[in-house]
């Protein structure tokens, strides 16, 4: 008996740590990252917490870098409602991304007029994923597989859906997701 007791005791104290640590900010965006080719990092929570985001893993030099334009039109379109596209660089996928941070930026700037939030170069797949990649793997089940793997975060920094990356940004299933999410309020 005193053995059970021990155990639900270090259990209940090991759900209050996690309760503690999730009211104070911990979660799926309580991380930084820099922006491409910037110095400075960003809290991903403090940043963007309360908004709807797509956070896409991306690549210059992919059959789906045409998806960039598609990403551009629904971040500007609804960015007003509280949505967010978050763009991060990687070369994980058979090298497909530039090594340096500022052709990225050029390429993507340039190329198909990028004005939505783009982080470092990450790694999103495998032992060397970034802790981000590895929690929205855990989350979901489902690491990305190539270039262009759309997940959907929630007001409430919780996903709300997955999509490969066959399936385009604007694809209906993804708008409908996108907008349900919009509907349900900011926690408080």
């Amino acid at each position: 008996m005193p053995r059970f007791l021990t155990k639900t005791l270090a259990l209940a104290a090991l759900c209050g740590l996690s309760a503690l640590v999730l009211a104070a900010g911990g979660g799926l965006l309580d991380r930084s990252y820099r922006p491409l080719a910037g110095k400075t990092p960003v809290h991903l929570g403090k940043t963007y917490g309360g908004q709807v985001l797509l956070v896409v893993n991306t690549a210059s030099k992919c059959g789906f870098t045409p998806q960039f334009e598609a990403l551009e039109t629904m971040h500007a379109r609804y960015k007003p409602r509280g949505f967010a596209v978050l763009g991060f660089p990687s070369g994980d996928f058979m090298g497909q991304e530039y090594a340096d941070e500022k052709q990225i930026q050029e390429f993507c700037t340039l190329t198909y007029g990028v004005k939505f939030p783009m982080f470092q170069k990450v790694h999103v797949s495998g032992k060397e994923a970034t802790p981000f990649y590895k929690a929205l793997a855990d989350t979901t089940g489902e690491a990305p597989k190539w270039n262009f793997h759309k997940y959907l975060i929630g007001r409430d920094g919780k996903v709300v859906a997955s999509f490969g990356s066959r399936t385009k940004p604007d694809a209906p299933e993804v708008i409908a997701a996108i907008e349900a999410a919009l509907r349900k309020p900011a926690p408080k």
